[in-house]
């Protein structure tokens, strides 16, 4: 009997060490994942609404290939330490005009259907998104090599590039492809 209870004590011993080097294996892979590969943000302030709301989360891929369109994560030019969400509006070689509230990329007109819902809301004649083009703001004709223009949905609200200037490359966390919380919104981007 004493034999039995000895295996038992050694087989339990063998099972937590199992289940801690198992669950110090877990914690390893969510830190490399999340520190290299994803990045899990939560949503501040109304510079997206409403796309986005103040306390949503969102899971954003890192160096993934960054298009006209997508949402990212990325450092604030103005604020050491702070994120911002935006949209990417230009790529390099881009030149962007705002005009009537039309959005002209390499003087194409652009559809932005995520401005729909506040557009509705302005009276007749006001402008959701003040007439700008990059000449006027930056004096250059074109985003720069390995930079974006970037902009809110919420465009009377959102300090973007219009305020800090196109934004690099290597200062973009990385591209939001999936709101988790609140649970009765998760969606993919």
């Amino acid at each position: 009997m004493a034999k039995h209870k000895t295996e038992s004590a050694e087989s339990f011993g063998h099972w937590l060490l199992q289940v801690f080097i198992l669950a110090i294996i877990i914690i390893g892979l969510y830190l490399v994942v999340f520190r290299f590969l994803l990045a899990n943000e939560t949503i501040s302030g109304p510079s997206m609404q409403p796309t986005f709301e103040n306390n949503d989360r969102v899971i954003a891929v890192r160096h993934s290939k960054l298009s006209r369109g997508d949402i990212v994560i990325l450092k604030a030019p103005d604020e050491p330490g702070a994120l911002y969400i935006k949209r990417i509006i230009g790529v390099p070689g881009d030149s962007i005009k705002s005009k009537n509230d039309v959005m002209y990329i390499n003087g194409k007109p652009i559809k932005e259907p995520y401005l729909t819902e506040y557009k509705k809301k302005l009276s007749k004649g006001q402008l959701y998104t003040n007439n700008f083009s990059l000449e006027q703001l930056y004096h250059v004709k074109r985003v720069p090599k390995n930079c974006y223009f970037v902009m809110g949905d919420h465009r009377n609200v959102s300090k973007d590039s219009r305020m800090i200037g196109f934004i690099k490359r290597q200062d973009i966390i990385g591209e939001v492809k999936l709101r988790y919380f609140p649970f009765n919104q998760i969606n993919w981007y």
